[in-house]
């Protein structure tokens, strides 16, 4: 996160957009982290997932939705969505931002993973995605633009996960996602595994216990925090402008039942 802060003149909000719900685990960390600050979320999730998306698709859904968060008064918007990171962020920044929004912000999600890869000390890794995330080779070329040492890089998509997650089926989610590990170990060396979407943090937990020490597994809910308090703390004209009212409001939309529970599992209870 090295974009240079907007000179803003009014008090404004921190957004995250996700097409779903894997977003909300990072809101909830950074909250956790940074609690002063009002938030607003955007699930786009009539259109989820943006894995399956072409690159226009997720480019026009994406700018939606960050600029329905520029609408809600936030200033600096964080895309918790890999897919986004990876295909549109860039654009955005370039374009529509510098042409609607100069005094705005957009962040993503897959230059602070890469950055967090660098500092470990991982030799050999192996990235699992969406199948536009792995395509899109973002993370391999954001990796040896910024890496000063030799760090292979396997990538293999996953895109079955984040339907069985957003539908709760965690365990059968999990169960695919150590058998996809484990197939590419037969075949590849490596020493860490990227959870290269933000619904696999929900998977962390589980593939620590199986894998125990033998991998090293990194996970965007315990690294985006530190980067954006770092980013925040190298842009104080920024932060100096954000409201401090302790507020999060979750806007979906595509609301069903069942992620009332998520939610309130996730916030502690939501303004939807």
């Amino acid at each position: 996160m090295t974009e240079e802060a907007p000179n803003v003149q009014k008090a404004g909000k921190i957004g995250f957009f996700d097409s779903g719900l894997g977003g909300l685990t990072i809101l909830k960390v950074v909250a956790k982290e940074l609690p002063q600050y009002d938030y607003v979320y955007y699930g786009d999730t009539a259109n989820l997932p943006l894995g399956d998306k072409t690159e226009e698709e997720i480019y026009q859904l994406t700018k939606a939705g960050v600029e329905a968060l520029f609408k809600k008064d936030c200033l600096l918007v964080v895309i918790a969505c890999n897919t986004a990171s990876a295909e549109t962020l860039r654009r955005l920044q370039d374009g529509f931002l510098k042409d609607n929004y100069p005094d705005r912000r957009i962040l993503g999600v897959v230059i602070p993973t890469v950055e967090a890869l660098i500092n470990s000390d991982s030799t050999s890794t192996l990235l699992i995605a969406t199948k536009r995330t792995v395509e899109s080779g973002k993370y391999a070329l954001e990796l040896q633009n910024r890496s000063p040492r030799k760090i292979k890089l396997y990538s293999v998509p996953t895109p079955e996960l984040v339907p069985l997650i957003e539908s709760g089926d965690r365990a059968e989610a999990l169960s695919k996602a150590i058998v996809t590990i484990e197939e590419e170990k037969g075949s590849n060396q490596f020493d860490t595994v990227i959870l290269g979407c933000t619904h696999y943090t929900k998977l962390k937990d589980g593939l620590r216990a199986h894998f125990n020490s033998s991998l090293k597994i990194l996970s965007q809910d315990e690294i985006i925090p530190n980067k954006l308090v770092n980013y925040l703390e190298r842009h104080p004209e920024l932060e100096s402008h954000f409201s401090q009212g302790s507020t999060r409001t979750i806007h979906l939309t595509l609301h069903r039942p069942d992620y009332d529970n998520a939610l309130k599992e996730l916030l502690g209870g939501v303004i939807i």
